[in-house]
């Protein structure tokens, strides 16, 4: 089954390149079949460009030349992405094992986001730590490191509504998601959620009865341990990845979409497992 992938990557202080290109190589050797875009304006080195079967621009001006988080420019997805429907990635995932039943679900939406991620040991990630101006303004619970869009009158609408919030994100936040708890930055999260928020389309957009799509959210907080005492989550769980690909994260075997977080976990040692076993299939 054909399944069509897009992520964009804008590197800063962090190769985000390289990560799309891990995560294009995982989708590779457990959903061969997949079309992966990559919407970026930084070089891919030659011998990686065959595992994309897009590279695009980003459309128009850079809006994120002057930030070093530069999520500025991913409203843009939809405009760049050539395929007609997609999921959408963060770069810093690997796709572990075939999700196309996933697709089967998909296909039945215009416009899709993950509200239940889980732990690594599969459990629902149930910690606010993070989400504290989500939960005090009743915004949609989502995650925009997993969604998926169709191209559909409903879903410009929403990637319209998109660009109008992370343009203004300030006054919008501000808004819809101030207090105590205002985000001094720019959130994708949050913006997606206002957005949401704004058309009222949760309930168009999530679907809490089933247990997928989602992802192994690895963030130190997002675990459910009682206690956390700094932000790497590397610190308190080991990670084994066989020669075959098989990730445990403790003594926890992952699969589905696994949601890494930190930059220093694509270790060349794990980069090039992923290389040796394409380059040998």
């Amino acid at each position: 089954m054909t399944i069509n992938f897009t992520m964009m990557a804008q590197n800063s202080d962090i190769d985000y390149v390289r990560q799309a290109i891990a995560c294009a190589m995982s989708i590779r050797y457990t959903n061969p079949d997949s079309k992966i875009c990559l919407v970026t304006n930084d070089v891919v080195p030659d011998k990686y460009k065959l595992v994309f079967n897009d590279i695009v621009s980003i459309p128009w001006e850079d809006s994120a030349h002057q930030s070093t988080w530069k999520i500025q420019n991913r409203w843009k997805s939809y405009h760049a992405c050539p395929y007609e429907s997609t999921i959408v990635l963060d770069t810093d995932m690997l796709v572990l094992s075939d999700i196309s039943h996933w697709w089967d679900f998909l296909q039945t939406k215009d416009l899709y986001f993950v509200t239940k991620p889980i732990t690594y040991r599969n459990e629902l990630l149930t910690s606010v730590h993070y989400r504290k101006a989500f939960k005090n303004h009743n915004l949609p619970n989502i995650y925009t490191g997993f969604h998926y869009f169709k191209k559909t009158d409903t879903t410009h609408t929403f990637y319209k509504w998109l660009e109008v919030i992370m343009n203004n994100w300030e006054l919008f936040h501000g808004q819809y998601a101030g207090g105590s708890y205002f985000q001094k930055f720019l959130s994708m999260d949050v913006s997606a959620a206002i957005a949401i928020k704004i058309l009222d389309w949760e309930r168009h957009v999530t679907y809490n009865s089933l247990s997928y799509p989602t992802f192994v959210h690895m963030k130190t907080h997002a675990q459910n341990w009682k206690k956390c005492f700094n932000e790497r989550w590397q610190d308190y769980v080991g990670v084994y990845l066989t020669d075959d690909l098989e990730l445990t994260i403790g003594n926890h075997k992952q699969s589905g979409i696994f949601h890494y977080t930190e930059d220093d976990f694509l270790t060349t040692d794990v980069f090039g497992k992923y290389e040796r076993l394409l380059n040998n299939a």
